[in-house]
Parts: structure tokens; sequence; C-alpha cells
């Protein structure tokens, strides 16, 4: 399942409508379980272990998940730059475009 250009794989994760649910609403065990559907069994205990849910997954920086997470550093750079660095991104583009669709409140 493993692409072996860059080391992505597509996630088992996803909702009916065939997109990720939103990650800030994910409970850790929803990290932990993103994680094990990645190929990433070993590492997603330390998600675990640092209970890491779907709000402190997208705070994550490359430094957090480097070090902070003490796993070794070739699964590390592959977590953060097929994984979360791209769960980020999608959910700045969707919050973007809520906002845009959303009523404008205006204030006088």
């Amino acid at each position: 399942m493993e692409n072996k250009t860059n080391g992505s794989v597509e996630a088992k994760v996803v909702a009916e409508n065939g997109q990720l649910p939103d990650p800030a609403d994910w409970a850790f065990t929803d990290v932990v379980n993103y994680f094990k559907a990645a190929g990433f069994d070993e590492q997603a205990t330390a998600f675990q272990d640092q209970e890491i849910d779907g709000k402190s997954l997208l705070l994550m920086t490359r430094n957090d998940v480097l070090t902070g997470l003490s796993i070794k550093l070739g699964p590390a750079l592959k977590i953060y730059e097929y994984h979360v660095k791209p769960l980020q991104t999608q959910h700045l583009k969707s919050n973007a475009n809520a906002s845009l669709h959303a009523p404008q409140r205006v204030t006088r």
C-alpha cells in the first residue's frame, strides 16, 4: 500500500463522501487509527502515549514530530511530510472555504 516514491499512503479512514473527516474533530484514538491505517503501527503508539488528538495534531510543528514523540527519524519525517502537513493544509483550506460561504455579519 505504500507508495515507494514518497512514502505516502491513502489512509483507510474516510467518511461516506470519500473525504477524511475534519481532523480537528478526531479523538486521540482516531489519530492512532489513522496512523495505523497508514502503516505506522509502531509510531502510532507514540501518538497514543502523548494523547495527541486531532486539534493537537493540527498544531504540531515539524520539530514536535521529529523530537517530541521519540520516534525514529525516518518514519518521523514521513509522518510529518506526508501526513501531518497535508492534514494541516486540508484543514486550513476547508476552513477558508467554509468562511467564504458563510453569511457575513454586518455590524454598524
